[in-house]
């Protein structure tokens, strides 16, 4: 016989071994119904909130990822919500086939929602493993990525690097020397090859009161002279105080020109350097004064040929000029020979100064248009980045924060297992 005292009134009374075992089978059999309804409701929430979670994880990594892989994550995301929900409506069924065999009590049918909800936990589980993959795979594909990015601005800077190197070849700066030394020095390195019969000297004579830096004069073999330039120079160590322009200088080259019976007048200048229209190169100043030229320093050889060649070609027509006027032929066809020369030298000078003002356009554009490309590269790997650096910030207990449910639920699943659910 067992006693038992009645926890509402305190009375106690006695009841045999059948009726104790009977009472005691009713309690564990009611309170096993309660926990296992509870456990079953808490395994089909988990199950709910790591589908859910798994989802949205899945679409915001998806989103970060770079638009060369939009189309490989999208497909791969469309696969993973399909049997993301495949998987959900079995267990769902599995659930609600088990909650039916619920009424039948049966040990064994306890047994086996048990196993039921550790199979939806390792399914749980294996979803987590999938998501781990696909983040390893991300990572690996960002990295791959910047790895090309970083290729192609390597390759863009190198070209950069090639027009800057360009354009400085072409630039006004003259380094270690003065400008006069610069010029006498070039002349003096081709005079013996180019200019066998030239005379290039300073200009000495100031009895009219000025006179120029270089006088230019060339003969031919019977001494007849086919061109004389004055030639004056000019850099930045030249100016006063007062920041000196090209415009002030050309009067009084001008009149030396005349004084001393040169035909042309130059001006190799390193004046006014971030002037677009002096940095083409070979500037004519022919609307100011007649046969006058300023050049950049890299020009003072080609303006001398170029002159001298057109004079050379002139040397033949004044050659046959002399001829016919001894021959007494009238030369009205010859001088129109000439003025047509003359008219296709200027001509073909004035496309030639162009086409080099479009090459330096040109070089410069290609410079800014590969500097924004890089800029583009730069800011899509810096997006890469702090993408990468927002999933590795993603933690479970991140992910629990604020939910007290979910977070009891991970630490029961982490300090007791499956096991203990029976």
């Amino acid at each position: 016989m067992h006693e038992i005292i009645c926890p509402h009134c305190g009375k106690a009374f006695k009841i045999d071994e059948a009726g104790y075992a009977d009472i005691l089978k009713q309690v564990r059999d009611s309170d096993f119904e309660k926990q296992l309804h509870e456990r079953l409701e808490l395994a089909e929430q988990d199950k709910r909130n790591a589908v859910e979670l798994a989802q949205a994880k899945i679409t915001s990594e998806l989103q970060k990822t770079a638009s060369a892989k939009d189309a490989e994550i999208q497909e791969l995301k469309a696969r993973l919500v399909n049997e993301l929900q495949k998987a959900a409506a079995t267990k769902d069924a599995e659930i609600q086939k088990l909650k039916a065999k619920l009424d039948a009590s049966s040990i064994a049918q306890k047994l086996a929602i048990t196993e039921a909800v550790s199979a939806v936990e390792k399914d749980r589980d294996e979803l987590k493993s999938g998501l781990q993959r696909m983040e390893l795979e991300k990572r690996l594909a960002e990295k791959s990525l910047k790895e090309k990015y970083e290729t192609q601005i390597k390759d863009r800077d190198d070209a950069i690097e090639r027009l800057r190197d360009m354009k400085a070849r072409l630039s006004t700066k003259m380094v270690g020397e003065t400008l006069e030394q610069h010029c006498e020095t070039e002349f003096n390195r081709i005079r013996a090859t180019a200019f066998p019969r030239a005379y290039f000297e300073k200009d000495t004579d100031a009895r009219s009161g000025s006179k120029g830096d270089y006088i230019f004069r060339d003969s031919d073999e019977s001494g007849t002279e086919i061109i004389s330039i004055m030639f004056e120079m000019k850099n930045e160590s030249d100016a006063t105080a007062t920041r000196k322009k090209n415009e002030d200088f050309l009067k009084e080259l001008d009149k030396d020109r005349t004084e001393k019976g040169c035909e042309y007048a130059v001006l190799v200048s390193l004046l006014e350097p971030e002037s677009e229209l002096y940095n083409t190169g070979i500037v004519d100043m022919f609307h100011r004064y007649p046969k006058m030229y300023v050049v950049r320093p890299q020009f003072f050889i080609p303006i001398i040929t170029l002159l001298r060649n057109a004079a050379m070609n002139s040397l033949k027509y004044k050659s046959e000029l002399a001829l016919v006027k001894a021959q007494h032929i009238d030369i009205t066809n010859f001088e129109a020979q000439l003025e047509t020369f003359k008219a296709g030298f200027a001509k073909n000078y004035d496309l030639a100064s162009r086409r080099f003002q479009t090459a330096i356009d040109e070089i410069d554009k290609s410079i800014d248009h590969l500097q924004k490309t890089k800029e583009a590269l730069l800011g899509t790997d810096r997006n890469l980045r702090l993408a990468n650096d927002k999933a590795q910030e993603v933690t479970i207990k991140r992910l629990t924060r604020g939910n007290p449910t979910m977070a009891d639920k991970f630490a029961e699943l982490k300090n007791h297992g499956p096991s203990d659910a029976g």
